[in-house]
């Protein structure tokens, strides 16, 4: 396990989990903590620093979300291959001493994994923690209801029902500690052999877990509706996982008759659509578009959401819709499995989207990269050689395709020569299929001003 020695000013310009974050990153981007080697755990590293463990989580959560850890439940944060974001074919250069390489230290990041923590609502949450833990309240203490506890599931259900347009009775909604967790609850109710169909490019994470769990794992193409239906009949599959409300990276909108397609296909017995809507919050053109699962006239759709992008990645708390065939089958086994969210943070996510915070919270969110998204587009008109603009509907990060004469690894190696890191769409492809040279721009957790000043540096680099 990695050894920490930091001393953090709690008077600096930097909030505290930023404090630990930087160092832990510059510390993984140098090589002095190994891929696979395990963190300290958030309860070790807040007594060791002497900060809260939600500090440490934040920290933590934003070393996952920009891939230089990873969680694995019941054991713990693992760092990750750092090379794997970029695969460059341009060696690193090694650094002097064994085992040691440089990596690049970029003076803007365009991680589409960003989640912007600077207007989480750190006084609202501290008196909702307060008031959760006042009057010692024992019964928070205890093992609670294996699939949540009813009062967040309701608030859960009544949101999904109104915004998402999700058929839903809070006695089907289980709740979890992220979604690796319950994409491993998932497979054991699911039992025997199944094989499952990804979009390609698609969310590598999901596809390394159901890999991790022994899944029989195939890929089907997409074209600009989204999942090629055909494909997916000629495959084999009976479990098709699909983003349909914003697929990632892509940032396709699947409309309604490629969706009644999918729903075609998933009527055939012992088929299921496990529908991802990650971040169906944010969007900027039209209203909101309605969940798949809410027009599964055949119950076919397993609904899984999070709030890991519309509050904070730490907050570690997802949630499934079952439908009833797989909800008989929790019933029967699923409650062997305790649930992995404490009451009493359930309780302060609960009394925060009845009380009106949640949606305040959201409305200030679409504001804030609403602003963001803006100035990326109004900038990236100075950038040349532009083809095509990918996904700036909604989510938190765009796409650009540019003519075939320029390599993604040229425009990726260009870019960082200038201190500004993109992501190449090639990192997301399952299979290496040829497409047109794409790079991702996330802009979630950078200020406009910083957009600005990015984009100045890409228009420079790329023109």
């Amino acid at each position: 396990m990695y050894e920490i020695a930091l001393h953090l000013n709690a008077h600096g310009e930097k909030t505290l989990y930023e404090q630990i974050y930087e160092y832990l990153k510059n510390e993984i981007q140098r090589g002095a903590v190994r891929q696979g080697e395990r963190l300290p755990s958030t309860r070790m590293m807040a007594s060791r620093l002497e900060v809260s463990r939600t500090t440490v989580q934040l920290a933590y959560e934003q070393l996952v979300s920009e891939g230089y850890a990873e969680n694995i439940p019941c054991r713990g944060y693992f760092v990750c291959q750092v090379g794997e974001l970029y695969q460059l074919d341009t060696p690193v250069p090694e650094m002097p001493g064994p085992g040691r390489q440089e990596q690049r230290i970029y003076k803007y990041d365009f991680s589409p994994n960003g989640v912007d923590l600077k207007h989480f609502p750190y006084p609202v949450w501290r008196k909702l923690n307060r008031e959760a833990l006042q009057d010692d309240q024992k019964e928070l203490l205890r093992l609670g209801d294996a699939q949540g506890e009813e009062g967040l599931r309701n608030a859960i259900g009544s949101y999904l029902h109104q915004a998402r347009g999700v058929q839903v009775h809070p006695s089907r909604i289980v709740i979890g500690a992220g979604n690796d967790y319950l994409l491993m609850l998932l497979h054991s109710l699911l039992g025997g052999e199944h094989r499952i169909a990804m979009e390609s490019p698609t969310y590598r994470h999901a596809y390394r877990v159901f890999q991790g769990l022994g899944c029989d794992c195939c890929t089907v193409s997409m074209d600009r509706h989204g999942m090629n239906v055909q494909e997916l009949w000629e495959s084999g599959a009976d479990i098709a996982y699909v983003m349909p409300s914003h697929q990632f990276p892509l940032g396709t909108v699947m409309p309604i008759r490629r969706r009644q397609e999918l729903l075609r296909w998933a009527a055939e017995p012992g088929r299921y659509i496990l529908e991802d809507d990650y971040d169906s919050e944010f969007r900027y053109v039209g209203k909101p578009v309605p969940a798949l699962q809410g027009i599964d006239g055949n119950r076919r759709v397993i609904y899984l959401g999070t709030f890991s992008k519309s509050i904070a990645p730490a907050i570690r708390i997802s949630y499934l819709v079952l439908p009833p065939e797989l909800w008989e089958r929790y019933e029967s086994i699923g409650r062997n499995f305790s649930c992995t969210v404490s009451r009493a943070d359930q309780k302060i996510l609960q009394h925060f989207m009845e009380r009106g915070y949640f949606e305040r919270h959201l409305n200030r969110m679409r504001a804030v990269y609403k602003g963001r998204h803006d100035a990326l587009l109004s900038e990236i008109r100075q950038i040349g050689g532009i083809r095509k603009i990918l996904g700036e509907r909604a989510g938190v990060h765009i796409l650009l395709q540019f003519s075939p004469e320029r390599s993604e690894r040229e425009l990726v190696e260009s870019a960082a020569a200038a201190g500004v890191c993109v992501y190449p769409l090639s990192e997301y492809c399952i299979d290496r299929q040829e497409h047109v040279p794409t790079v991702l721009l996330g802009y979630a957790d950078m200020e406009e001003e910083e957009i600005r000043e990015a984009v100045r540096l890409l228009a420079g680099a790329w023109n």
